[in-house]
């Protein structure tokens, strides 16, 4: 299944500079000439081919990972706006995952609000990597550059924003 990772994590519109995905998982040195890095990676649950968070680690360059959060999509409000307006209910397969079974020519992931997730990131990396987040912001020029689409917003029909 095609997971289509390089534009899931587009949509998380992270703001680091030094990042690559390589096949389903999002590296990235958050903070120049220093041994840790950042990899995202989505988490599976008992469904086959079925998502139900992103794990974030901390990776050490020697001594390999050192921390780990999963964050889960249930938790972040992620599909709580889809899931509502297909009426899927809590406990089942679908709620709060994404998977193989998706609209033809939409994203496994479509309908996916990202801005609580991407909140998520942002405390987590602030913990690990000081100051990244807001070093790493657009004018800086490098290879990679943040897409023009990352405008985040706040989804306000969140269970949370209430």
């Amino acid at each position: 299944m095609s997971l289509q990772a390089r534009k899931f994590y587009a949509k998380l519109c992270l703001p680091f500079q030094d990042h690559a995905v390589v096949g389903d998982a999002y590296f990235a040195a958050p903070v120049p000439d220093i041994l840790l890095r950042l990899r995202i990676d989505f988490t599976r649950i008992i469904y086959a081919d079925t998502y139900g968070g992103l794990r974030l680690a901390t990776v050490h360059r020697d001594r390999g990972e050192i921390d780990a959060v999963a964050l889960s999509f249930v938790e972040h409000g992620t599909f709580h706006r889809r899931d509502e307006a297909e009426n899927t209910q809590p406990n089942t397969q679908h709620y709060g995952t994404f998977g193989g079974h998706h609209r033809p020519r939409r994203p496994p992931w479509d309908g996916a609000v990202v801005t609580e997730l991407r909140d998520a990131i942002r405390r987590y990396s602030d913990v690990w990597f000081p100051g990244a987040w807001t070093a790493s912001a657009p004018g800086r020029r490098t290879r990679h550059t943040i897409p023009p689409s990352c405008t985040v917003t706040v989804d306000r029909s969140s269970p949370r924003a209430r």
